[in-house]
């Protein structure tokens, strides 16, 4: 009698024991449910990418507007893509593509370029056009730049104490660069939140001449709230090179979409939207060869 008094306490504890873990687990769902209601939306991670054979290459929103500058002010020369590579892949060693204001030594900027080594002071080097600008000076004076490995070539301009560093990011450079440049069409995407405000039709064209030149940017008549973009005089005339140009000068607003608030992008038959990120056909009649349309955030 003894043990079987034992062994019935011992089932009531169990019983007991088993309807507190079940109770309990019942109000650890109910919070978990009640903080699964209470979440928010998702948080979209913010990144571009550039395909090149097969292959994503990612960027920062940061990075990819300074990729884009780069690559614009190589085609505002006259320079080939290989050009932007190099500037690039430079770019992404010596400051991760970012204007950062500090560096070893006196260096600053894209490039990391020093006041006391004569590439200017540092207000001017902190300016990306002229940080820009200096290291193409640099680089079409290296004969035959166009040829050498991206190493020698970057090295022949900033004299690194890393000089093989550089070739660690010529697929990603190489990738940018052919799509910034219109090479490869429909490659470059971004995936972007949501705008924090309405983009500015003025900041919008001071931006594109920053990075491209005086450009003629008209409102759409037949669509408001649309801007117009002639991207031709990107390329050198010929039916091709208006082509390339619209797509050199498409992937440049989708690289700067984030800081200006674009929301879409239409040239030829194909539009980049912000909701999706990604190319697709248009909905809307093709545009002529080396024209751009941007639709930046309204109020």
């Amino acid at each position: 009698m003894a043990r079987r008094s034992r062994r019935s306490r011992a089932s009531r504890a169990g019983c007991a024991v088993v309807a507190c873990v079940a109770a309990l687990g019942v109000a650890v769902t109910g919070v978990v449910v009640l903080l699964r209601q209470g979440d928010g939306p998702p948080v979209v991670a913010e990144r571009c990418a550039a395909v090149l054979d097969g292959t994503a290459w990612y960027l920062t929103p940061e990075q990819a507007d300074n990729a884009a500058l780069l690559t614009a002010h190589g085609l505002d020369r006259g320079l080939p893509a290989r050009a932007a590579t190099i500037a690039i892949a430079t770019a992404l060693q010596e400051s991760k593509l970012s204007n950062i204001t500090y560096g070893d030594r006196d260096s600053l900027g894209l490039f990391q370029q020093r006041p006391s080594q004569g590439w200017g002071t540092p207000e001017e080097i902190m300016d990306p056009v002229h940080a820009t600008g200096r290291f193409y000076d640099g680089l079409v004076q290296v004969p035959g730049y166009e040829a050498l490995p991206i190493t020698e070539a970057a090295q022949a301009v900033q004299r690194s104490g890393y000089p093989d560093a550089y070739a660690q990011h010529e697929g990603r450079a190489r990738a940018w660069a052919s799509a910034l440049a219109g090479w490869s069409p429909a490659t470059l995407t971004c995936t972007l939140r949501d705008p924090d405000g309405p983009g500015s039709p003025e900041t919008f064209a001071q931006h594109l001449a920053r990075d491209h030149g005086e450009l003629t940017v008209s409102s759409a008549a037949d669509a408001p709230g649309e801007l117009v973009v002639d991207a031709r005089p990107v390329g050198t005339g010929t039916p091709e090179e208006d082509v390339r140009a619209g797509w050199a000068l498409a992937q440049w607003a989708v690289a700067v979409a984030r800081p200006e608030a674009v929301t879409r992008v239409r040239t030829l038959d194909q539009v980049w939207d912000r909701a999706s990120g990604e190319w697709a056909v248009a909905d809307a009649s093709a545009l002529p060869a080396g024209e751009v349309r941007v639709t930046l955030a309204g109020p």
